[in-house]
């Protein structure tokens, strides 16, 4: 005997468009927050924006203890301090990531003369280099850009396949999905690197799919039904992709989880970005996408040939009178 799981159970019918006006204030609260947050408090940038000293070590008796490593390392008081295994030419490394320190150049050789002493001979160092803050800076507008082509990118993708209002309704839901991002790492005060620019790509990227999915749904039920209400066109698409948007979410979400937990400190911000990521990336495709376009005649041709059919019946209605 087969028990499917069903969390969202068919036929549903939720009144999202009833929400809007609980989700409007509560999304406006959270985008005001994270700006205040962003411009007070700032995000904790990791050595990838603010400089420092990389340096690849290799153990000469075998496989590197990366345990040991990060040890030797964090005794070291550096601050902070990234650690993490990398494979060159067939042989598995320590890669270490220590954050810029106050001092100049000597003080950047100070840091490897400390590594390679602790360390100890067992362990040469294969690459050594400093990252200033001029290379930083690049990085940090690179990765900025990156994000702000993505978009626009976007917007034109959707612009093309739907129409301009749905291009509008999917950049909205991105900037928003984005902000509530970077105010997520100004809380959290979590490493603020290259990974989490490709954390938020990402996002990025499945807020899209799962807007798409519901901009599709609505596209079609605007052919099906052309005398139905827009509230209720957007009510009855988003009901009709929650099942598959949830569990699609859920799914990645169960993922996510067992890597930030067991994934280890390299790829725990990226991780846990994601997870709250995946998480506003579903509530915004649901109450914040398809709602937006309520504010937008997504299908005046269809209005214009209702009021011209009520003109017909009107003048029809006349002449059978006369």
């Amino acid at each position: 005997m087969k028990f499917p799981i069903r969390l969202i159970p068919d036929g549903t019918n939720l009144p999202f468009m009833d929400w809007v006006r609980i989700r409007t204030p509560i999304s406006l609260a959270l985008i005001v927050l994270s700006f205040a947050l962003f411009f007070t408090i700032g995000v904790n940038q990791g050595i990838d924006f603010k400089g420092g000293t990389i340096i690849q070590a290799h153990n000469a008796n075998g496989p590197v203890d990366i345990g040991k490593v990060r040890g030797v390392i964090d005794g070291l008081n550096f601050g902070d301090v990234q650690i993490q295994t990398t494979t060159s030419n067939g042989q598995t490394d320590a890669l270490i990531r220590i954050a810029l320190q106050p001092g100049g150049e000597e003080a950047q050789q100070q840091v490897v003369d400390k590594v390679k002493t602790a360390l100890g001979s067992g362990y040469s160092l294969e690459n050594v280099e400093v990252v200033g803050p001029t290379v930083s800076g690049e990085l940090a507008r690179s990765g900025t850009f990156a994000v702000l082509f993505t978009i626009a990118g976007i917007m034109l993708y959707i612009w093309f396949r739907f129409e301009w209002q749905f291009g509008i309704a999917a950049v909205a839901t991105l900037v928003h999905d984005a902000i509530l991002t970077v105010g997520f790492f100004a809380v959290t005060r979590i490493d603020f690197d290259l990974q989490s620019i490709a954390a938020i790509l990402t996002i990025i990227g499945y807020s899209l799919n799962d807007t798409v999915v519901i901009f599709d749904r609505i596209r079609e039920i605007l052919r099906k039904y052309k005398q139905m209400p827009i509230r209720e066109v957007i009510n009855l698409a988003t009901n009709q992709s929650l099942a598959r948007t949830i569990m699609t979410s859920l799914t990645i979400e169960l993922a996510l989880i067992a890597l930030f937990a067991f994934g280890g400190p390299v790829v725990r911000s990226f991780t846990a970005a994601m997870i709250w990521g995946i998480f506003v990336a579903t509530a915004s495709s649901i109450f914040i996408g398809g709602p937006i376009l309520i504010y937008f005649n997504i299908r005046p041709r269809m209005v214009e040939a209702k009021a011209e059919e009520e003109a017909a019946k009107a003048t029809d209605t006349t002449a059978a009178g006369a």
